[in-house]
């Protein structure tokens, strides 16, 4: 049986990576059947007129499973954010961000090992903006509603007891926004009840960022609303090595979709020196998402061990080798433990 697996290589150095990523996967024996769109985005805005076409978000429902390079989104101006799009339209209302320490990685912290759990489809992303042209002024809404919150929250709290964590951390703003992160802070409290075994916190998301730059290892599972969300796990990813290593998946009931959650790096694209390693990663995620523990363990223990021996890293980790050299290296060493 093959798995039929939505492809999206993205734009950038987005088809470079998933081309690395679907050759480790390969690599593992398994057998998948890739439906690949290369037209999202800019691309897909010039022929469809809207950067995420039907088709796509059709595939993704199909097949329940996509795997995402990146895709540039405009500053300030131009189309929504395609990333923003797909986790809306599909409802994928979880976007869990790793961020552990990978050996050979020369960072401030040793043994970070914590996952941030982010509300992916409303708070202030939720697109509710309106401009006043007479006065000038424009205003964002950030809706948080109890549903939301207590799926996201009730994720975060599944996750860790499936995986051994034994701590929660839920971060908020309820001391000015008392609606909005009041509610999320007391749904926490009122799921937290539910799991006895896992040890319940929180911070105000301040003081969390400073927390995470001080002690990091004093945190485990961190869950917040999307804005939140979106700087802690940037934040996170910095402690660890950057958004280069770092995977990504955005997860609900229907489907799910992993990803690279760095930039598309236009100034490199085409030119064999991006870093594969988060797309890699992420993929690892999909093959756990899909059952598949022994080829996930297997691509792990591959790029663990390139890391550690440190011969083959790419230039952004201070080595000199190319991406197909990076990933010719992994795959071999994912077929020798599949094989053996």
């Amino acid at each position: 049986m093959a798995y039929r697996i939505t492809l999206l290589p993205g734009d950038g150095i987005g088809p470079e990576v998933t081309d690395a990523a679907v050759a480790v996967l390969e690599a593992t024996g398994l057998r998948f059947a890739w439906e690949r769109f290369e037209e999202v985005g800019a691309a897909a805005l010039q022929r469809y007129d809207t950067p995420l076409p039907e088709p796509v978000l059709d595939s993704i429902r199909k097949n329940r499973v996509a795997l995402k390079g990146p895709v540039t989104t405009p500053v300030g101006k131009g189309f929504k954010s395609v990333n923003v799009q797909l986790r809306q339209k599909l409802d994928l209302y979880a976007n869990v961000r790793p961020c552990k320490s990978l050996p050979g990685i020369e960072t401030p912290f040793k043994n970070v090992n914590l996952v941030i759990f982010r509300e992916n489809t409303e708070g202030l992303y939720a697109g509710i903006e309106n401009y006043d042209e007479r006065l000038e002024i424009a205003d964002s809404i950030a809706r948080i509603s109890r549903k939301g919150s207590q799926r996201i929250i009730r994720f975060c709290f599944e996750y860790a007891r499936r995986h051994g964590f034994r701590k929660v951390t839920l971060v908020h703003k309820a001391n000015i926004l008392k609606l909005t992160s009041g509610m999320f802070l007391n749904i926490g409290r009122e799921i937290a009840q539910e799991y006895p075994e896992i040890t319940f916190n929180d911070r105000i998301i301040d003081n969390m960022c400073m927390q995470l730059v001080v002690r990091p290892q004093d945190y485990e599972c961190i869950v917040t609303t999307n804005l939140f969300g979106d700087i802690l796990s940037d934040l996170a990813a910095g402690l660890v090595g950057g958004l280069g290593i770092v995977p990504g998946a955005n997860i609900g009931d229907a489907c799910a979709v992993f990803e690279a959650v760095h930039g598309s790096a236009p100034d490199i694209a085409g030119q064999n020196r991006a870093n594969p390693t988060a797309l890699i990663r992420s993929a690892v995620m999909m093959l756990r998402h899909l059952g598949e523990h022994a080829a996930a363990d297997a691509v792990r223990d591959a790029l663990y061990e390139t890391f550690r021996e440190g011969r083959y890293l790419t230039a952004d980790l201070g080595g000199s080798a190319t991406t197909s050299q990076f990933t010719e290296v992994v795959a071999d060493r994912v077929r020798q433990r599949v094989s053996g």
